[in-house]
């Protein structure tokens, strides 16, 4: 598995178009697609939209067949431009 993290900080009166275009997405999420979450750290305007990927294949050809990812897209529409970050998951928990 492979987690992104896109951040960006996205004005206040912005906000609202984000989480909107972010809500649009859950049933259109790739197979290959976990998770992925819409969050913002308490009392700020930095925003992070992660994704928990199944493999860094995936990831890769996903970039590949995209112009911008939409992630990307969401955080323009918002005024923003994000940065991404990828991790490789090195461990994993979750209740069953």
């Amino acid at each position: 598995m492979v987690v992104t993290m896109l951040e960006a900080r996205v004005a206040e009166e912005r906000a609202a178009g984000l989480i909107e275009a972010f809500g649009g997405t859950g049933a259109a999420l790739p197979s290959f697609i976990v998770e992925s979450f819409l969050v913002q750290a308490a009392g700020s305007d930095l925003w992070r939209i992660v994704t928990v990927w199944a493999s860094q294949d995936d990831l890769d050809a996903y970039q590949a067949s995209v112009e911008t990812p939409e992630g990307v897209r969401m955080f323009r529409s918002a005024g923003a431009e994000p940065t991404l970050t990828v991790f490789d998951v090195a461990a994993h928990a979750a209740h069953s």
